[in-house]
């Protein structure tokens, strides 16, 4: 099942950074119908493009060719990039900081999309809700419409995802689970709606819908050996609910599942933020002092910080090497903040080493007398041996 994974992460992941940049870029478009550059607007025309542009790419027959074939999950390197080359295949530029944001927010949405399935194979159901949101966007543009049509009827015919057993999906969302297990990113709009701890992982509630055909728990029956039945209940410890109907695998229907659409339709600039964000307040009402602190006092051991009282406390990066491949690539290694951030040389120094081995030459010779007294000591128990 892991050689079918790819276009499932791929389209869902795809449908959420599409959500999040028609979002962004509606939140910059200029009231009027204008191509006005200077104010740092888009017009509704730009929009359009920059939408049609990465939906076009994304569900072009070459690219779906190469999705659909057998092959092992993506890295998240990989996905990252991918999803950084759909994005580029507008007129719109992301810088790597930007584009590092938009990719962990991505992934936590469909990680907690996946977590809040009732059965494995609404997996499909969230995808095709995503295909259906997507078609929404270009509907008045036929060419990317109809690209976006082929590619759920691929889905629909190919016959590894139609003909699934439920022990076969249970394989697909186990290792798409194992994909995302590392992934513990704060995000605004779930720490907002009690979905997500502190910690970055998600708070799962006991309630809801379950999966069709399937009783709502809290009922005991047991039959004795006249085929009588006895029924007893007991708590749950949630507010479970019956389905009334199976979510559609057809080409145009009601997949009754809300998961797969669009999350951030209020307002993007508070919703769409990470933990990793300068803007992103933290939910819990103490602050972590002792953290605060063990930084301090990390920096005053190197020298770099001393005693102020009543100075304020500028914030600070620990980098423990000169030059760091990924913070390089994430434009993180100059911080423009203005923070303070201390390297530790983790390279050997030749004059510190020369310095450090005269130091313990000098304890090694004040130690000699006390080696001459223990080897004497030696020779004394060897000649009484000999009596």
């Amino acid at each position: 099942m892991s050689l079918r994974t790819v276009p499932l992460v791929v389209v869902n992941l795809g449908g959420e950074m599409l959500y999040i940049l028609d979002q962004r870029l509606q939140a910059h478009c200029s009231p009027e119908d204008t191509s006005d550059k200077g104010a740092g607007l888009w017009s509704e025309n730009d929009r359009k493009r920059v939408m049609n542009d990465i939906i076009g790419t994304m569900f072009s027959k070459s690219f779906m060719d190469q999705l659909f074939g057998p092959q092992q999950p993506y890295s998240h390197r990989t996905l990252r990039t991918v999803l950084t080359r759909l994005a580029h295949a507008s007129i719109l530029r992301l810088n790597p900081v930007s584009m590092e944001r938009l990719y962990e927010l991505v992934i936590m949405a469909f990680k907690y999309q996946v977590f809040l399935c009732p059965r494995p194979k609404d997996l499909i159901l969230i995808t095709y809700n995503h295909i259906d949101s997507i078609k929404q966007v270009v509907k008045d543009t036929p060419a990317v419409f109809n690209q976006v049509q082929q590619t759920h009827r691929r889905f629909i015919e190919v016959k590894e995802y139609s003909s699934l057993t439920e022990g076969e999906f249970q394989l697909l969302r186990q290792t798409i689970l194992t994909f995302l297990q590392d992934s513990h990113v704060r995000v605004s709009l779930f720490l907002k709606n009690k979905a997500q701890n502190p910690n970055g992982r998600f708070a799962m509630s006991t309630g809801g819908h379950v999966p069709h055909k399937i009783d709502v728990p809290g009922l005991i029956r047991t039959f004795d050996r006249s085929g009588r039945e006895r029924r007893s209940e007991f708590p749950t410890g949630g507010s479970y609910s019956r389905a009334l109907k199976e979510g559609s695998l057809e080409l145009h229907g009601d997949r009754v599942t809300k998961l797969g659409l669009n999350m951030f339709t209020g307002n993007p600039a508070e919703e769409t933020q990470t933990s990793t964000s300068s803007s992103l307040k933290e939910t819990s009402d103490i602050p972590n002092l002792l953290a605060k602190e063990e930084l301090n006092l990390l920096a005053r051991l190197m020298g770099s910080l001393k005693d102020q009282p009543g100075a304020t406390d500028p914030g600070y990066q620990i980098d423990l090497f000169a030059s760091l491949q990924e913070e390089d690539e994430l434009g993180r290694s100059d911080p423009a903040d203005g923070s303070k951030v201390v390297t530790i040389q983790a390279t050997q120094d030749e004059h510190s080493a020369s310095e450090l081995a005269h130091i313990a030459g000098q304890f090694a010779e004040e130690e000699q007398p006390s080696a001459l007294s223990h080897n004497k000591g030696d020779d004394l128990l060897a000649m009484m041996d000999d009596l």
